[in-house]
């Protein structure tokens, strides 16, 4: 068939979607825009591998927000792939962002239990402010880790802040921070050598490997700019010396927000380190001129023989971003590295 290249099938397809932001209130604009995202996405993931979610998946982790998420979930029905969730700063994070920021630490293990508990009583109103300075009688961090933690694998079903799996033959890997930082991401030396295991499975050089991580390493993908601020893993050269050695990696991303029409959506890894990903927002975008800007976007993938597809969507108006298509061919070509 003379076209049979042009109509070729992929042999996976799989979803990215990143930054739901889910608030408490049905009617807020990052629940619209996620309910609009999750009803686009099933027109065209028939047959998918699932969708990759890379965190941020609530505001500020709080019962109603996750009740919230569950409630749209469940008005799809059976319309989507099975999603998995990356942890993001904002679900498990010792500040709770707002007008005022309310800092977990400084309470008791009790008010954390009544703002993160399973109480539907308990409203933002009745959540008291408190001081910056750490009291005496105050949560520790391991508690309020621990509780921030479970609070997401309950509703996410999730087994931890990092978790692989193998679907349709390819290897899914997702990984997080352990400490409930307010913005960065804080891997133990256990999660790098679990890291180092799990890549070694069954690793091929002409089959990807997809790797989840909500923040983006410093100085690759858009928005993580060491000037700007939004690049966020503590182990970020650590963690470069392991990828290093699996250029057959793909590292997705979310935390930026950027839009997939700024530069340096996709970071080819200069021969250095492996191909990486800006996954954008579903909730509301940020720009190259550090503005906020209404929108919903993801990314879909296809995996071909030789070859993936990386395509951006815009959710808003249900169509694919001119100018956001990506081909990473495999086996990759790698220069000579450190």
């Amino acid at each position: 068939m003379d076209n049979e290249n042009k109509y070729e099938q992929p042999i996976i397809s799989f979803q990215v979607i990143t930054d739901t932001h889910v608030r408490e209130q049905a009617d807020h604009i990052h629940n619209r825009h996620l309910e609009k995202a999750l009803e686009d996405i099933a027109t065209y993931s028939h047959g998918s591998s699932g969708i990759m979610h890379v965190g941020d998946v609530t505001d500020r982790g709080l019962p109603q927000e996750y009740q919230e998420l569950q409630r749209i979930l469940e008005a799809q029905g059976d319309s989507l792939p099975q999603i998995r969730y990356t942890v993001g700063n904002h679900d498990i994070g010792a500040i709770l962002w707002g007008d005022p920021p309310l800092n977990l630490t400084t309470m008791t293990q009790h008010e954390v239990g009544e703002v993160l508990g399973h109480s539907d009583d308990v409203g933002e109103s009745e959540i008291k402010v408190q001081n910056f300075e750490k009291p005496q009688n105050s949560i520790s961090i391991e508690e309020l880790w621990q509780k921030r933690l479970n609070n997401f694998t309950a509703i996410t079903g999730m087994n931890g802040s990092y978790h692989d799996h193998w679907i349709d033959g390819y290897h899914y890997i997702f990984l997080g921070t352990e400490q409930p930082h307010p913005k960065d991401c804080d891997m133990s030396a256990d999660q790098l050598q679990w890291l180092e295991t799990k890549l070694s499975e069954q690793a091929l050089p002409e089959q990807p490997i997809f790797v989840f991580l909500h923040q983006p390493l410093m100085d690759t993908v858009a928005g993580s700019m060491k000037e700007q601020g939004w690049y966020g893993v503590s182990q970020d050269a650590a963690l470069k010396a392991i990828l290093s050695r699996y250029p057959q990696v793909i590292l997705f991303s979310g935390h930026t927000h950027w839009q997939l029409e700024a530069h340096r959506t996709m970071y080819e890894g200069g021969g250095q380190l492996p191909t990486m990903f800006n996954a954008s927002s579903v909730a509301y975008l940020w720009t190259d001129e550090d503005e906020h800007l209404e929108g919903s976007e993801s990314l879909h993938v296809d995996v071909y023989r030789d070859r993936v597809v990386v395509k951006g969507r815009n959710h808003i108006t249900g169509s694919w971003i001119e100018g956001a298509e990506y081909t990473v061919p495999y086996p990759l070509k790698v220069n000579g590295g450190n």
